[in-house]
């Protein structure tokens, strides 16, 4: 009963965190119209019943602000995400199949990669690419396949020298069936994990560099220029520009921990008990 408990507790932090981000990104997207409003009429008001979040100097609403930045940092999240993650199959898959040339050749690029300090190189890669949300994509795309590439590699070595992989050899099983029908149902649980976790990396790391101004354009309303145009009003004790954008930020990343950690226990039950 206890393992049933915690079994079914993985699987409902899980659909609780898949379903606050689906809504927080459809939610940004419904009401981007709304969340450029400018009304200086109500300009700088403090959290309220109306205004949860406050306003901006603007008078624009700081919630619907935060929700469509937000929205627009997890688009970004799952296209650079998703790029970054292929690379990573992809060249972890022929660093442990195609000799030691080869696994040379891409272990090599991932020490170069990893290191270089991250938020340096995507700096560099997406002012390279012009900025906007074209280099954002790029550059996080580029920078976080490294950790996900080599645990790859690792898992590819361990099942080239399993026993059930060597008996399909001796039958004359080709080396295509052997990846289709062996290696990916192994590889597909740990290249799904990967994929969620990069999440929280790419989010953070697009708000990071367009706060630093190599990011999204000014116009694009970004959780990194939210937090970037609350820098000069928090002096003036404005303090819901920054804070309230901040901690929704910091939870949508938590969430996506969540959830890469619950799916990780779901795909491997015996985890979900300890």
């Amino acid at each position: 009963m206890k393992k049933m408990n915690g079994r079914i507790l993985t699987l409902i932090l899980f659909v609780f965190a898949v379903v606050f981000l689906a809504g927080i990104t459809i939610a940004g997207s419904v009401f981007a119209e709304d969340a450029m409003v400018v009304d200086f009429a109500r300009k700088n008001l403090s959290p309220c019943g109306e205004y949860i979040f406050g306003t901006d100097w603007m008078g624009r609403d700081m919630f619907l602000r935060t929700l469509t930045g937000l929205s627009m940092s997890i688009k970004i999240g799952l296209l650079a995400a998703g790029v970054s993650s292929i690379i990573a199959f992809v060249l972890g898959t022929m660093a442990a199949t195609m000799g030691k040339r080869v696994d040379s050749v891409i272990t090599w690029i991932i020490d170069l990669v990893m290191g270089i300090p991250h938020i340096l190189l995507l700096i560099l890669i997406s002012y390279a690419f012009g900025k906007g949300f074209k280099g954002v994509v790029i550059g996080v795309a580029l920078t976080h396949w490294t950790s996900l590439a080599r645990l790859i590699r690792s898992e590819v070595l361990q099942l080239k020298e399993a026993t059930y992989i060597k008996v399909a050899e001796k039958l004359g099983k080709s080396k295509f069936e052997i990846a289709v029908k062996h290696m990916v149902p192994h590889l597909l649980p740990q290249f799904l994990v990967g994929l969620i976790l990069l999440f929280p990396h790419a989010i953070l790391h697009e708000a990071s560099i367009t706060f630093l101004g190599f990011g999204l354009s000014p116009e694009q309303p970004a959780i990194g220029i939210i937090l970037e145009e609350s820098m000069a009003h928090l002096a003036m004790g404005r303090w819901w520009l920054a804070v309230f954008p901040g901690l929704l930020l910091v939870f949508t990343v938590v969430l996506f921990d969540v959830a890469g950690e619950s799916l990780r226990k779901l795909l491997d039950p015996a985890s979900a008990h300890k």
